[in-house]
């Protein structure tokens, strides 16, 4: 079985892609030496080098890649040896135009930047074989390989195509998934609107139409599109496997809710022998730290709880959004530190070298335009020591305190055409949802609906709209065996093929919430409700309201006004040992945190009240110890209080009591035994 881990390094991975193809060779040496300053263990190489690599059809120039790989491993530097597949060069299209992607509306895209792939391409797929077969032999024994980068950033920019080549290769994705047209007509619901299928051969992907297309056909071809890039890594990743056997294959992921949406994480962490992944600040306005928390959480919860790598992240600004604010002094090195406290053996950056040219050539690096007397370059050198001071934690694990139900599939079903409200996004409820458990200072783990959730005393289910049968049956388990959940509004409604389960609403989770919903009641854009709860409180919902019948469930909060005035807003159900509750509204901040300080108590998890918002303290835990991040985001000085003392391993002083932890600084704490 390949390794996990990067092989070679003893020490947490430190680096960031590096691209000499971009600069003379007279430069690289200067970059080694630069790169053992900042104490860089490793670089990930060779991400968009095919037409380098390849300069004509079968004619291969691996000189300047052989230079490079050896001049790292002289240098004690691990590379990340990248296969080239997200950027195929000119001549390639020149032969094969097919390969170019079609967008639904059927205009195709044009060579001139990544990623433009139609991923059932035959001609793609072979020149991708033959490259990634040529690099296998020849570097399989590279002494300064530390693992295999299959392509980039799946999904990013071009996920579907709806060319004839994906008609093709989705008609026979459909005959496999369903056997027969017959099959297909029944999931897809095909009587409605005179859409039914004669035979496979009638069947085109969902392109664009006068009016709304049929959503399960939609979903279908999400998941095909999907699928097949699936497939193409598993092709690449298989001849890797067979060359250089033990050497571990990763692709980098985009977990990060708001960043991508067009892959099943859930499926892609099966495949890859190392979870790794990219993230960069949103600066949308929200808090940045949160979404990174949380983008962090999720990627451990891809990886199944193990030790992930954060493979991309940015020193300063990026590029790409409408407007980049740099980082601020300290930011940095603070992002880094908290995506290992959540489980990344690392932090790594795009990119070394910030390009002089090129679309990137504003998002910052490690070595910026100005050099090395700036602040960026010193605040790198400074926290390549602080990683260094950390090695004792790899393969340890971080510990979590509630699970949040996650699931790819449901989240494509609700962004759909023709749902009730507009208002209602599932991510936005994911990322309200998190961030009131993260000012709780509880550490969140995601799970897939079917998953085993026993380990957790709360879950949370912030949207979940296609709810399988067996996860409704999962769900009411969880409770009845003694656990806590609480589920928010539009959960349950639909099944795997987006057909409305029988019945009343919420479909499969009627049973475990002891309600049903007899209509929903979406609100006008900037209408709200007041809400009134015990002790006569009185919270304020927007976006959306039900009529709720308890079947069961008592009534904790109703509405005071509005189209559901006079009934339940948020209930509570007893069932076996454990307790559910609904809320069928979108509450304020103040409401949704009051109603899981309910469930918080229900679930027996005390208030961590000593610690002041926007100070995360996490832990990792495992065979080389007990350690505790406190990562400090707010500009004033903090303690946090110590369990038992130990060592700082930042600053090598002993620590008891309460950790001092100054404005917007990280402390880690190996804590005694």
């Amino acid at each position: 079985m390949p390794e996990t881990t990067p092989q070679g390094p003893d020490r947490l991975a430190f680096g960031g892609d590096y691209n000499p193809e971009q600069w003379p060779e007279s430069v690289w040496h200067e970059d080694v030496r630069l790169m053992r300053e900042a104490g860089v263990t490793m670089v990930s190489v060779g991400i968009f080098s095919w037409a380098l690599l390849e300069p004509e059809p079968g004619g291969y120039d691996f000189g300047w890649l052989d230079r490079v790989l050896d001049l790292l491993h002289e240098n004690g530097i691990r590379a990340d040896l990248g296969t080239p597949t997200a950027s195929p060069p000119a001549w390639f299209y020149r032969a094969h135009p097919d390969a170019l992607p079609v967008g639904r509306e059927g205009l195709r895209h044009s060579f001139g930047s990544r990623a433009a792939i139609c991923h059932s391409s035959p001609a793609y797929r072979e020149a991708a074989a033959r490259i990634t077969t040529e690099l296998g032999r020849r570097y399989a024994g590279h002494p300064a390989l530390a693992m295999w980068h299959v392509h980039n950033e799946y999904g990013v920019p071009v996920s579907a195509c709806y060319c004839d080549n994906c008609a093709a290769h989705f008609r026979r994705w459909l005959q496999a998934r369903y056997g027969t047209v017959e099959a297909v007509n029944d999931a897809w619901g095909t009587a409605f609107w005179g859409l039914r299928y004669r035979s496979f051969d009638e069947i085109d992907p969902p392109r664009l139409t006068p009016t709304v297309g049929n959503p399960a056909q939609q979903l279908d071809h999400r998941r095909f599109a999907d699928d097949t890039m699936r497939e193409n890594f598993r092709m690449e990743r298989d001849i890797l496997h067979r060359l250089a056997p033990g050497v571990p294959v990763t692709t980098n992921f985009m977990t990060a809710l708001s960043q991508c949406d067009t892959i099943d994480y859930w499926a892609w962490g099966r495949e890859v022998d190392l979870v790794t992944n990219d993230h960069y600040l949103m600066t949308d306005g929200r808090r940045t730290h949160v979404n990174l928390a949380m983008a962090a959480d999720l990627t451990r919860s891809v990886a199944g709880g193990a030790p992930w790598l954060l493979l991309e992240h940015s020193t300063s600004g990026v590029s790409w959004q409408p407007r980049n604010p740099a980082k601020r002094p300290g930011e940095m090195a603070r992002n880094s530190l908290a995506h290992v406290a959540r489980g990344s053996e690392g932090a790594m950056f795009f990119q070394w070298r910030q390009s002089r040219k090129g679309a990137e050539k504003f998002h910052s690096a490690m070595l910026p335009h100005a050099g090395t007397d700036t602040r960026i370059w010193r605040e790198v050198v400074a926290l390549g020591a602080d990683i260094g001071s950390l090695a004792g934690l790899r393969g340890t694990r971080t510990v979590p305190d509630v699970g949040m139900v996650w699931d790819w599939h449901s989240w494509w079903a609700q962004g759909l055409e023709w749902r009730p409200s507009e208002d209602h996004d599932a991510r936005e409820r994911a990322d309200s949802f998190y961030e009131a458990l993260y000012d709780r200072h509880l550490t969140v783990d995601f799970a897939h609906p079917g998953a085993d959730l026993s380990a957790y005393p709360l879950v949370v289910v912030p949207a979940l709209y296609l709810a399988t049968e067996e996860s409704g049956r999962n769900l009411r388990a969880y409770v009845e065996n003694g656990g806590t959940l609480v589920v928010s509004y539009f959960s349950g409604i639909v099944d795997e093929h987006d057909a409305v389960h029988p019945g009343a609403y919420p479909g499969v989770l009627r049973d475990v919430l002891g309600l049903t919903v007899e209509e929903w009641s979406p609100l006008g854009a900037g209408e709200s409700v007041r809400i009134t709860g015990p002790q006569d409180a009185t919270v304020t919902g927007d976006v959306w309201t039900e009529f709720v019948v308890p079947r069961g469930a008592e009534t904790v909060w109703t509405y005071a006004d509005g189209p559901a005035a006079g009934g339940p807003a948020v209930t509570r159900h007893r069932l076996g040992r454990g307790t559910a509750w609904y809320v069928s509204s979108r509450l304020d901040p103040l409401a949704l945190d009051a109603v899981l300080e309910s469930a918080c108590e229900d679930a027996g998890i005390a208030p961590r009240t000593e610690l002041p918002r926007d100070v995360e303290v996490v832990r990792r835990c495992g065979d080389g110890g007990d350690y505790l991040f406190a990562v400090n985001h707010t500009p004033h000085d903090t303690k946090v209080p110590l369990e038992r003392p130990g060592t700082e391993l930042l600053s090598g002083e002993h620590a008891a009591g309460h950790l001092a932890v100054p404005a917007g600084a990280v402390k880690v704490v190996r804590l005694d035994a």
